[in-house]
């Protein structure tokens, strides 16, 4: 699971593995070390949700996906869903959950866990 933090924007992507999780387990969970701390993101189906929602509670983000999204996400072809989420009267945070696909370009990173690109052409 990637997390991508911009602004006001909230993404996070995953794997093969990691959709296939969510949708059997309901719920998620990295974490990212720091000298005497961690930052831990998560995903969590949310039975009654009808669309993408998160909190921030003591180093922990958590995104909450309905669990009508995620039930079929492991064998069909929808790449994610998103919302915008009011924070404040004046302010939303945009949210995004997609599968993660294999970059057209040269990268070094281990792929072979991702999404086959729909953009690929032989």
């Amino acid at each position: 699971m990637k997390l991508r933090i911009k602004g006001n924007s909230l993404r996070m992507r995953l794997t093969k593995t990691d959709v296939s999780k969510l949708s059997s387990a309901g719920y998620l969970e990295e974490q990212t070390a720091f000298a005497g701390n961690k930052f831990i993101y998560a995903l969590q189906v949310a039975e009654d949700a009808t669309e993408l929602s998160a909190s921030l509670h003591a180093n922990k983000i958590t995104m909450f996906v309905p669990r009508s999204f995620v039930q079929h996400w492991p064998v069909n072809d929808v790449i994610g869903c998103h919302a915008n989420m009011r924070v404040s009267e004046t302010e939303t945070l945009y949210l995004l959950l997609e599968k993660d696909f294999v970059c057209l370009d040269e990268t070094h990173e281990d792929q072979a866990d991702n999404f086959e690109n729909p953009n690929k052409t032989c």
